[in-house]
């Protein structure tokens, strides 16, 4: 589905990705492993169009997206849920999602599809009326992927789901991303420092280390393996 190959990327001189290739597979959790600077967040930025690679490319569905603007990058079918959630605070939590459909035109079904978002988080319909920035941390990052999925992405991207948030909430998260995953077929390329439950969701992983690729296998494999255990999830 999505191809990224050879891709390098530079800020000001310093080599923020140097030559990373990886794949995700359709219907699949593909989790980006690394600690902070090694590059995760540049790469779902350019694939999004926000920043220009200096080489490499990056194909969606067998098309190329460098050079596009990112509303186009989203109306090819991907969305990205950004680190720090960054809604709309003096927004209602239904004008919110209303924006998230706005490269859309089929009103009816963007109401429907509000419905559905309501279904899936209960708590984002009790807080309709609500301005965004009362919510707290994981309504908040209920509402950014709400927002997200009003796009109705074929690849939905998600820098750090967990960050600030309570365990119990950020398991609650994680549990959204594998239930749209099952029963929707969701492609999800998943950023998440809790490399633990990233590893316990994702189908398949690849961990950067200063801008490259530096192992990559079925997450099952990786949570297994020694190097992983004793850098990631500080098991000696």
């Amino acid at each position: 589905m999505l191809n990224i190959s050879n891709l390098y990327v530079s800020y000001g001189g310093i080599q923020a990705l140097q030559g990373i290739s990886l794949d995700v597979e359709e219907g699949k959790i593909i989790a980006l492993l690394g600690a902070n600077g090694a590059g995760k967040s540049t790469t779902l930025r350019t694939i999004m169009g926000i920043v220009k690679p200096d080489q490499g490319s990056i194909e969606f569905e067998g098309e190329n997206l460098l050079g596009l603007k990112s509303f186009q990058v989203v109306m090819k079918g991907i969305a990205l849920v950004p680190e720090g959630r960054r809604v709309f605070s003096n927004l209602t939590v239904k004008e919110n999602l209303s924006l998230g459909a706005y490269t859309r035109k089929d009103k009816e079904k963007i109401k429907a599809d509000i419905e559905e978002i309501y279904e899936l988080f209960p708590r984002l319909e009790e807080r309709h009326t609500q301005s965004a920035g009362t919510l707290s941390g994981g309504e908040q990052q209920m509402l950014a992927l709400g927002r997200a999925l009003m796009s109705k992405p074929r690849l939905l991207m998600i820098d750090e789901p967990s960050l600030g948030l309570a365990p119990v909430l950020s398991q609650d998260v994680l549990s959204k991303l594998v239930e749209l995953n099952q029963k929707r077929n969701q492609t999800v390329l998943l950023i998440e420092q809790n490399a633990r439950a990233a590893l316990s969701i994702a189908d398949y992983a690849y961990i950067l280390e200063t801008g490259q690729i530096k192992l990559e296998g079925p997450a099952s494999e990786l949570a297994t393996n020694d190097d992983v255990r004793k850098t990631y999830l500080g098991i000696h």
